[in-house]
């Protein structure tokens, strides 16, 4: 059983666009149910992935921005252990 899915006309214009590409390059002709079928499942496999795209601004650092911050720690010399931050946070 199909349902139908409301979507704008550029959702729509690069869906052919992706169905017809497939063709061309697979041989294979594939519906636009397949595709969305296709890319749901992918979806679900990487599926924190999927969720933080829908998230407002950067949710990660790009490997310059990880190194900027990195490059600002220093060491104080002293070890800390999990018991110590234990006791820190918990008293």
């Amino acid at each position: 059983m199909a349902t139908a899915v409301k979507m704008d006309e550029d959702t729509k214009s690069k869906l052919e666009e992706l169905q017809a590409e497939i063709k061309l390059k697979t041989g294979k002709k594939v519906t636009q149910q397949d595709i969305l079928a296709r890319l749901v499942e992918s979806a679900i496999d990487s599926r924190a992935e999927f969720i933080d795209s829908f998230r407002e601004g950067t949710t990660s650092l790009d490997a310059d921005e990880l190194e900027r911050f990195n490059g600002g720690m220093i060491s104080s010399g002293v070890e800390t252990t999990e018991a110590d931050i234990d006791d820190i946070l918990y008293g």
